[in-house]
């Protein structure tokens, strides 16, 4: 009987992990074309084709969803691993251009839309605070190791400063891209990324 129980849990397994992957992919698209705010458990159900009660034992509530989107989202975007090699053999133009990826490049629509929705919750859901709290000291940390990397020298404060200056950037970029779609923003990315360049080798000065 248990190894009947231990075969039956691992069927169980791949297909638990595939109908929540599916619940985090729908619920995604729902939140991209209409917002937090207009995407309920019952939506998410009716999209997805899977039970409201079933979503409810995958996730406690709407927030663990967003959570568990949010996390895989920073886990794509950020790269640890790439930037963790990069800063393992010494590769300044890995690590530069690791850098260069969070504070400047363009966000698919997609993505945009997803930070805006979560930017626009933040401030009135304190479930979603901290996991913006969470996400902000992981981001920093990375970059942190970044910057330590090509600018041993510098002083933490100095590093700070240039982390806070490339988070700027990166938000400044999305809200660029959403409110300016018709604009061309490649100049403004050169410039953005000369820009972090030449901060970056007065701090190592």
């Amino acid at each position: 009987m248990v190894a009947k129980n231990n075969s039956v849990a691992r069927v169980r397994g791949p297909r638990s992990a595939a109908r929540r992957q599916h619940i985090l992919a729908t619920t995604r698209d729902l939140f991209v074309k209409r917002g937090f705010h207009q995407t309920g458990m019952a939506q998410i159900a009716s999209s997805s084709g899977i039970a409201v009660g079933q979503i409810y034992r995958d996730f406690a509530n709407k927030e663990a969803i967003i959570a568990a989107i949010c996390e895989a989202d920073l886990a794509e975007w950020l790269e640890e691993e790439t930037l963790e090699t990069a800063v393992a053999v010494g590769d300044r133009e890995g690590i530069l251009a690791w850098i260069e990826r969070i504070g400047i490049d363009e966000p698919s629509h997609e993505n945009r839309r997803m930070m805006c929705e979560f930017v626009a919750t933040v401030g009135c859901n304190p479930i979603i605070a901290e996991i913006n709290r969470k996400a902000d000291v992981r981001l920093r940390t990375s970059l942190g190791a970044a910057l330590a990397s090509l600018a041993p020298g510098a002083s933490p404060q100095d590093r700070s400063t240039v982390v806070d200056f490339i988070i700027t950037m990166s938000w400044g970029m999305v809200a660029g891209a959403e409110l300016f779609p018709y604009r061309d923003h490649k100049i403004l990315r050169h410039y953005m990324a000369s820009l972090f360049r030449r901060e970056l080798a007065a701090m190592c000065n």
